[in-house]
Formats: C-alpha cells, structure tokens, sequence
C-alpha cells in the first residue's frame, strides 16, 4: 500500500483535539454497524479493525470500547513516532469485555487494494477524507466493495464554520480557506470540504449503502485551547490561499484570540462522518 499525504501531523495537535473529536463522532452510526457485524458469518478469530491515518491511535481509544470483542487493531500511518505513541494508546477491554489487540504497519494507503483488505472485518479512518484526491477516494472505496468490508469514515470538514460573535471578516476567510482545502499540491487536487460527498457518491455507484451523521466540534471556553490553535491554523491557511487577506487577518486574528482567552468566543466546524456497509445481497438492512 502506498501513500503520499500531506506533511505530518504535529502530535501535540492531535491530543489537543482528541476530546472534541471523541465527543463531536456520530455515535448513533455504531448502530447499523454493530448490526452489520453481528449479520456477518463467524470469522473464528478476532475482529481485524484497520485504522488508516491512525496518527496517535484516537480512533482505536473511542472505538475499541464500544464494540464487541475480540478484536485486533491494524494502525497504519506514515509517521513512525505517531506510530509508537498510537500502538501504545490502544488497549482495551471489547465492549463485551473481549481482549484488543494492536499491530502497527509505517505505510501509505492512497493506492489500496481489495486485497490489501482479505480478511478486514472494518476499515476506519479519521479526518482523512479531505486530504485525499478524487481519484483516491474513488480507490478506496473500490477497495471497500471489492472486499466486502465496511467502512466507518469520520471527521471530514465540511467547509462550514460558525463563530460568535459574528465578525464581518468571517466569510471571507472563511472562503479562503476552503479554497485552501481545494487546492493542488505535489500534483494532487484535494477534495476538502466536498470529500464526505464524493466519498458517498463513490460508495452508492458500487451498490454499497451510506448512513451519514453530522459530527460538529463545539468549541466554547472549556475548550479555549484548542479554539485558538484552530484559529491561528485557520487563518494562515486562508492568507496563505489570499495573500492580499494578510493585513485584515493580522487585527482578526488578534481580537478573536483575545476573546477566545476571555471566554468569550464560541466556535462551531462542522463535519461529516460516513458509514458504508455492503450488506449481503438480499438481507441486512434496507
């Protein structure tokens, strides 16, 4: 399997919004999952989960727990140190109190193969989808359908953001920005905010069913740390895309941060989550 993804992911980003991402996952998707599983014949092992992306292991943390057991975790990622701190992050109990298991793989998972997947019960990634190409999504999901293997995709902007109080530079950066989460890198044109879309789209055509779930951060002064770190990023992304933003960003940024500090500012990013189950011909849920 191979990948070539966007630069690494600092990981003291990723713990900084593990929580938010925990409490912002569409939960009420675990529901046609857990069924799916139960409908599918006894593999006489474990539940093989491949996390894709898995960066310090949150996806597994959440999951792992809610699910029944046993279950073996494959982390891929291509960040060796994300790698480390993610297999040591992982453990369980199975919701059912069945024991979790962790292996690690340093790969790239752009170029995914029905194959790649003999014997995965679940495939699942976090925040993933919007960094992908068409064509890579297009891969995937041809992946999953070749195989028969669900897939539970979480996180993917959606290119929607509300801040309150209003501010009358809102728009624009955030236009800017979402124009950034488009953009052409390294020769690759990345879905950003229309990834949750393309990825249903890609799914439907191969007869694989989608459920969606809304799956908002909600930012307020609980979580003002992670507020601002979002911010600065959000912001330099949008100058970067609009360079003429620069000077008006500059005051924005200051203004939004200080009432952040204060408690003040109120966040909401909206994303999607996807889950794609190929349910077996004339049965399952329809």
């Amino acid at each position: 399997m191979t990948m070539a993804l966007a630069s690494r992911c600092p990981p003291e980003w990723l713990e900084l919004r593990e929580s938010a991402d925990a409490a912002a996952r569409a939960g009420e998707l675990l529901g046609p999952l857990d069924r799916y599983l139960a409908s599918r014949p006894a593999a006489g092992g474990p539940l093989v989960i491949r996390d894709l992306g898995c960066g310090t292991g949150a996806m597994g943390r959440w999951l792992a727990g809610r699910l029944p057991g046993p279950q073996h975790w494959v982390l891929h990622d291509r960040d060796s140190v994300l790698l480390d701190r993610a297999r040591a992050g992982v453990r369980g109990p199975a919701a059912d109190g069945g024991a979790v298991t962790v292996e690690t793989r340093e790969t790239d998972i752009t170029r995914l193969r029905a194959p790649d997947l003999a014997g995965t019960a679940l495939l699942t990634a976090s925040a993933l989808l919007d960094l992908l190409t068409l064509d890579e999504v297009d891969r995937l999901a041809a992946a999953c359908a070749g195989a028969d293997c669900p897939a539970l995709l979480t996180l993917s902007v959606e290119g929607r953001v509300e801040l309150a109080p209003v501010h009358p530079l809102d728009a624009e950066i955030a236009a800017a920005f979402n124009a950034h989460q488009r953009r052409t890198t390294g020769g690759r044109r990345l879905l950003g905010p229309d990834s949750a879309t393309a990825a249903t789209e890609a799914f439907e055509r191969r007869g694989v069913r989608v459920w969606s779930g809304a799956s908002p951060w909600r930012l307020g002064a609980g979580q003002a740390a992670l507020a601002a770190e979002w911010l600065r990023g959000w912001v330099a992304a949008a100058v970067e895309q609009r360079p003429a933003l620069a000077r008006p960003a500059e005051g924005y940024l200051r203004r939004r941060l200080d009432a952040c500090a204060a408690g003040a500012l109120r966040v909401v990013v909206w994303h999607r989550d996807l889950l794609a189950l190929p349910w077996p011909s004339g049965g399952g849920e329809r």
